[in-house]
């Protein structure tokens, strides 16, 4: 079993690694299979609601903060993209970079494990941002939460060559600045976005 310390240790050496953004870069990523069916089996299970099926993303929360780990899989063509994203402060209580838990109780500030629905776009403090409805047990409070998708300037390539991590949410999917009109664009509203770690 690896310890909390380890973590944290690999999170301060990846301040080492180059850190490249983001939609441009496709990635082969370990697990990303197994994400993949289960995804696809979460899209089977709501397809009444999930309306637009061209694309969906994928976040793989087995991995550290500072990999690019929130996949946009374009489902005729296979061709898949990933940009890093923050999980929430409540899923990470030292800032190790590594989600450890996951929690649906408000407050709570944690990422939530789940099918998402993509709802509406909206302005708000985060500016642009898009709504989220967790279709699960597992994140079922999404809305009630106001757990959504938003640009934030602590998740960024140059957050991750200082820090070795990016920032954290409080349970959103937090996505750069640079990143945040590609993935609106390419999850549209009525899109699955699925969430879960290995």
């Amino acid at each position: 079993m690896i310890s909390r310390r380890r973590f944290c240790i690999g999170g301060a050496l990846g301040a080492l690694l180059p850190a490249t953004s983001a939609l441009a870069r496709k990635v082969s990523p370990d697990g990303f299979d197994a994400l993949h069916e289960r995804a696809l089996k979460a899209m089977d299970r709501h397809k009444e609601i999930i309306t637009n099926r061209d694309r969906i993303g994928i976040v793989d929360f087995s991995r550290p903060s500072r990999s690019p780990r929130f996949h946009i899989l374009d489902l005729a063509s296979g061709e898949r993209q990933a940009m890093l994203v923050a999980h929430g402060k409540g899923s990470d209580p030292d800032h190790c970079g590594w989600l450890e838990r996951f929690s649906n109780v408000p407050g709570s500030e944690a990422t939530s494990e789940g099918a998402y629905l993509a709802g509406a776009l909206y302005e708000g403090k985060h500016g642009r941002s898009r709504r989220l409805a967790g279709l699960d047990a597992s994140n079922s409070n999404a809305e009630a939460r106001a757990i959504v998708i938003h640009g934030a300037w602590y998740v960024s390539p140059s957050m991750v060559r200082d820090h070795g991590k990016v920032g954290r949410s409080q349970g959103c999917l937090a996505v750069s600045r640079d990143d945040l009109d590609g993935v609106l664009t390419s999850l549209p509203q009525g899109s699955l976005i699925y969430v879960d770690k290995l």
